[in-house]
């Protein structure tokens, strides 16, 4: 019965594939009241019979204790491996079970300022109501296992030693480590660290952040406002409201003024390319130059074959395939990187050139055509965006981390449309300097 459900749905997806978005006007997100102290938006589609939810909880990376770094990844990646639920234990067997006998999937993943466990399933109520109840099992009562404890312990540890011999997880590492400073996401996981870890430390730090006071649920789908605070209702229930006092992250202070010698870093690796990073620390997502930054930079780095650096590093020097440069905006924190892999021997100048480019658009700003291209693109280019329910899910999520307003996707492309020259070279010079920017080359012949 339940595979001809999912063969049907299968069916109506097939018939409605490359419907965009774009044709309707964007779906409002609706506030939902709160429950155990966590916040909560929906909304509402009627497309297709699935229902998309996320619950974003503040215990990223970031509040690892510095001896064991991992301990938040471990956490999370330990929770799809055994839970307690109402009808008793689940094992790692049962639960992957259980979703493939739902046609549902359901994760958790974790970045550095949040863990984030994902549900997708079809949104039929008894099908939706045993996903959600196995996700609540997962989130309010993981059993962390010793056994499966040191097994993946030992995955991680493998896994890290071979990052060693990759030069793009060296140069990360590395960089981010050079940019961040003290912020505790400077640190990265180290053989030493994972071997720290133990199944109390999971459940000491389980306990501590996983509450309800630090969850936000975002909910895209075919499901009422009733259904959705159902739902919210169901995966919280057992879920602590709230909790003792979590220490005070530092402050994320701005990459300093320094001398060359000491912002540049050459590492010595075996590799046939040099891989470089430039960056420094930059905006959270919810500054107010967030635009003028988003749009100038499709202009710098992030438009692909029409932005500056592609054409000054690649098309008129052939020095690499691919240059880049991106900000990436948090809630508490954030950092500007270009990057660029190119021939041992012309590192030094591919470094050059992207250092004067961006020198260059810090100090002059963008030409007229530039910007109506840049926002051309970028507007006409929104739709793709949001144009499936999980790509919707990501943003409403986003705009619930971020504490942005409501309406986001509605204004959107008028805030982009709205962006001047001006706007980005103020910008762009009051977040941005060259004397700031950290350089690691890894792999390059001096």
């Amino acid at each position: 019965m339940l595979n001809k459900f999912i063969s049907q749905v299968s069916f109506a997806i097939a018939l409605i594939v490359g419907v965009s978005t774009s044709a309707h006007a964007i779906l409002p997100i609706e506030k939902l009241d709160s429950f155990k102290g966590a916040q909560a938006y929906l909304v509402q589609t009627k497309a297709l019979p699935m229902v998309d939810i996320e619950i974003s909880i503040d215990a990223g990376d970031r509040y690892d204790p510095g001896a064991k770094s991992g301990l938040a990844t471990m956490a999370g990646r330990l929770m799809n491996y055994g839970a307690k639920s109402d009808k008793g234990p689940l094992n790692e067997a049962q639960i992957a079970d259980e979703i493939a006998d739902l046609g549902a999937n359901l994760g958790i993943s974790i970045g550095g300022e949040r863990a984030v466990m994902r549900i997708r399933t079809l949104s039929r109520k008894d099908l939706r109501d045993r996903a959600v109840q196995l996700a609540s099992a997962m989130l309010s009562m993981p059993t962390y296992d010793a056994k499966i404890l040191a097994r993946e312990k030992q995955r991680m540890t493998t896994a890290l030693l071979e990052s060693e011999t990759k030069p793009e997880s060296v140069l990360d590492r590395r960089f981010r480590k050079s940019v961040y400073g003290d912020y505790p996401l400077a640190n990265s996981p180290t053989v030493k660290s994972i071997a720290n870890i133990s199944a109390s430390d999971l459940q000491q730090f389980h306990k501590q952040l996983y509450r309800g006071d630090r969850m936000i649920v975002s909910i895209v789908g075919d499901v009422s406002k009733a259904e959705a605070a159902e739902i919210v209702q169901s995966l919280l229930q057992r879920v602590p409201q709230s909790g003792p006092p979590v220490a005070k992250l530092p402050e994320f202070e701005c990459s300093p003024v320094e001398p060359l010698s000491q912002r540049e870093v050459a590492i010595p690796f075996d590799s046939q390319q040099a891989h470089i990073a430039m960056g420094m620390t930059a905006v959270t997502r919810n500054n107010p130059d967030f635009f003028p930054l988003l749009v100038g930079n499709y202009i710098l780095g992030g438009g692909g074959f029409v932005s500056r650096l592609m054409s000054e590093v690649r098309e008129k020097r052939g020095l690499a395939y691919s240059v880049f440069s991106y900000f990436a905006p948090g809630k508490d924190a954030g950092i500007f990187q270009a990057g660029v892999q190119t021939k041992n021997d012309q590192a030094t100048l591919a470094l050059e050139v992207m250092s004067s480019t961006i020198a260059q658009f810090i100090a002059d700003g963008p030409t007229q055509a530039e910007l109506d291209a840049a926002k051309a693109n970028l507007i006409n280019g929104y739709p793709l965006r949001i144009d499936n329910n999980r790509k919707l899910l990501d943003n409403v999520s986003s705009i619930a981390w971020n504490n942005l307003p409501l309406d986001t996707m509605e204004i959107w492309t008028k805030q982009v449309e709205a962006v001047s020259l001006e706007q980005v070279k103020i910008a762009f010079q009051k977040h941005l300097a060259m004397d700031r920017m950290k350089i690691v080359v890894l792999g390059a012949k001096k």
